[in-house]
């Protein structure tokens, strides 16, 4: 399912039932699937050139109310782990161009990388059902866990915590 279909399905509030023939998504203890993305300051990164760092992808939306309150706690461990190598990569799963969802990062005073989603990385970590949707890969590249929905600021930190 792509970017504008499920944004469109998850607005309206929707279910999604995975069928039996979807892809099965990506699991804890498997080596996370490659990636390039393009970040909002026009930057293309891989997740081979992230070797040896712990990532979190997370995939949000401007109109998510759990994203939103999730974000904040995202730029903390962004800026705490920084020196540790963390990186974070927020995936913007909302249908609006790149401009609307850099202004709304500016807006939040995000600290972290912000991405529009694309196929190819919606296909290797999907499928995204509900939103937030964070993976969370460790310093070997494979997933640690994958979380879907709100966490607090102490969960999320035992969880980072983890990647190390």
């Amino acid at each position: 399912m792509r970017r504008s279909s499920l944004a469109t399905l998850l607005a309206a509030g929707c279910i999604l039932s995975v069928a039996a023939a979807a892809p099965r998504s990506a699991r804890a203890g498997e080596v996370a699937p490659p990636f390039t993305i393009h970040t909002l300051d026009g930057k293309s990164v891989r997740l081979s050139d992230l070797h040896g760092r712990p990532v979190i992808l997370d995939f949000w939306a401007t109109w998510c109310g759990p994203c939103r309150s999730s974000m904040p706690h995202l730029s903390a461990m962004q800026s705490r782990y920084r020196d540790r190598g963390l990186v974070v990569i927020g995936v913007s799963m909302d249908d609006e161009d790149a401009k609307f969802v850099r202004h709304f990062a500016d807006r939040m005073g995000l600290t972290f990388r912000v991405a529009l989603a694309e196929d190819p990385l919606i296909d290797a970590y999907g499928p995204i059902t509900a939103l937030p949707t964070a993976i969370y890969i460790g310093r070997d590249g494979r997933i640690v866990r994958r979380v879907v929905g709100y966490i607090d600021a102490e969960t999320m930190e035992a969880y980072v915590r983890e990647l190390f």
